[in-house]
This record gives C-alpha cells, sequence and structure tokens, in this order.
C-alpha cells in the first residue's frame, strides 16, 4: 500500500495524454491514471468509442484523433493544452496487428501498419517534445512489443514496425538525455485484448492482462527507465535468446507452436471483426 500510495503522489495532477485509448491497453491506463488522480486525456480514431469511454470514466478531454495526420495529432495536443495544462505525458499506444503471410498481405495493408505504428509514434514523439523541451521536463512513453525484439512468422510487418519503435525511442531518449524530456517504452507480450483474437498464444506462457501493461505504464511515470517488459518471464525468454544459437532458438520457437500462431492456427472467425477493422475495412 505504501507503495502505491507513492506511485499515487508521483501520478496525481499529471496531464497524460493517452492515443488508441478508447480500449485495450489505452484504455485501462487511462482507467489506472484516472483513479490515480492523473488529469486524462484520450484520443482515438474511433470517435464514437473515444467518446463512449472517456464520458464513462468522466474524462474532460477525449474524442478523435488519428495519429497518421500531423494536424489531427496536433490539433488534439493544443485542445488538451487548452483544457487542462501542460502536457506532462504523452503515451503513444494506438497500434494495428493485421496477422497472415506476407505474399497475401495488400500493400494498403502494409502501408497501413507503418502509418500508424511508426509514423504515429514518430509524430506524437515529435510533436510533444515540441511542446516539452523549451518547459524542460516532460516523458514520451511509446508502446512497443517484444515482436520488436524478436521475429515471427505471420507478423513480418507488424515486427518491423515494432523493432522500429524500439530503435526510434531509445534514439530519441539519447538525443534528448540533457534536455528534461525523458523517452521511455514498454514492450507487451501477448495481451489478452482483441489484437490476439482467435489466436492460442506461445505454449506455456501466460498471456498478460491489459490491466498489467497498464500498471506498467504508471510505474514508468512514476519511476521512469529506458525499458519495461511485460510479462517478466516472456521478457526473459526474449533476453535470453540473444544468447542462443540461432538454429537453436528458432528451433524451441517451432517446438512452442510459433510458427503457426499468426499462420495455420488462427480462427478466422473470432479474428474476422479485428481484423476488418484493423485493415480500415470498417
Amino acid at each position: 500500500m505504501a507503495d502505491k500510495t507513492a506511485v499515487g503522489v508521483k501520478v496525481a495532477g499529471k496531464v497524460v495524454v493517452i492515443t488508441g485509448g478508447a480500449r485495450g491497453i489505452g484504455l485501462a491506463t487511462a482507467t489506472a491514471l484516472h483513479r490515480l488522480g492523473a488529469k486524462v486525456a484520450i484520443g482515438d480514431i474511433d470517435e464514437a468509442k473515444a467518446k463512449e469511454s472517456g464520458a464513462d470514466l468522466g474524462l474532460d478531454v477525449y474524442g478523435k484523433l488519428d495519429v497518421t495526420d500531423r494536424d489531427s495529432f496536433s490539433e488534439f495536443l493544443d485542445r488538451v493544452e487548452r483544457q487542462l495544462g501542460p502536457i506532462d505525458v504523452l503515451i503513444n499506444n494506438a497500434g494495428i496487428m493485421p496477422v497472415g503471410r506476407i505474399v497475401d498481405e495488400p500493400d494498403v495493408v502494409t502501408r497501413r501498419i507503418l502509418d500508424i505504428n511508426v509514423y504515429g509514434v514518430i509524430t506524437g514523439s515529435k510533436l510533444a517534445a515540441q511542446r516539452m523541451v523549451p518547459r524542460r521536463r516532460g516523458h514520451v512513453i511509446n508502446v512497443a512489443s517484444l515482436a520488436g525484439e524478436v521475429y515471427a512468422a505471420g507478423l513480418a510487418t507488424y515486427c518491423a514496425s515494432k523493432h522500429a519503435v524500439v530503435a526510434f525511442t531509445d534514439s530519441a531518449r539519447l538525443e534528448h538525455r540533457s534536455t528534461g524530456v525523458m523517452f521511455s517504452m514498454v514492450s507487451p507480450s501477448f495481451v489478452n485484448t482483441e489484437l490476439i483474437a482467435g489466436t492460442a498464444g506461445i505454449k506455456g506462457f501466460k498471456n498478460a492482462e491489459p490491466a498489467d501493461i497498464a500498471d506498467a505504464i504508471v510505474g514508468l511515470i512514476a519511476h521512469p527507465k529506458p525499458r519495461v517488459r511485460v510479462t517478466r518471464a516472456a521478457g526473459a525468454m526474449v533476453v535470453a535468446q540473444r544468447f542462443i544459437p540461432r538454429r537453436v532458438s528458432e528451433g524451441l520457437n517451432r517446438l512452442l507452436g510459433g510458427d503457426q500462431v499468426f499462420t495455420d492456427d488462427v480462427d478466422v472467425e473470432k479474428r474476422r471483426q479485428y481484423e476488418a477493422r484493423a485493415r480500415g475495412e470498417q
């Protein structure tokens, strides 16, 4: 309880913006921060869902935010600062994860993954830093993925996008080391949200819950550091692979079913609704 109280003291009153905040990890994070007394604003491409979630939480600022549109992003941040005050924390959470073999991936979907997962993160980080650097304080937290440190069949473009987020965040952190503006990333494993609908996960590893990622993000705000991996077990496995010969690690991945999780073993019907939204088909 003492630790939670200390975290609450560090978080209370901070102005926090969350992209992709209408559902999943974003909503769980907004809920946790709001309960701790932060001034939270959520933006989401799904305007109706953003309004529903924002109203349910009792937030003062919520609405449509297209992270692929610089003007939309900038205008949303301007609105937050007019209504809540200078932004202390930006959480770049918006992201999509269509699955399937690369030969079957339409070019428009490839572009959409990169636009949201990479360009959206870079745009948000730049816009936030431009506001934060003159004040010599601020924190950008980018939601990466353990997929940004490994690779997986059926997730080629998604893995590429998250590798980009990892490299970008670490580079931005170095650039801003002496400015008072911090950059961090959280790297989740499988999380029980719509992103993994219709997939079974990796054998022997428990999926994380959105609240687990939210707790990690709250912890980063209270006690900043470059990176946190969730879950610990999955994170430890990813780190351990660096010290294992490639042939061995890829063989182990096959034994755990990793080659089929996002290809042959996908339940297409259970995943249909998410894929349609992620691909921009609805």
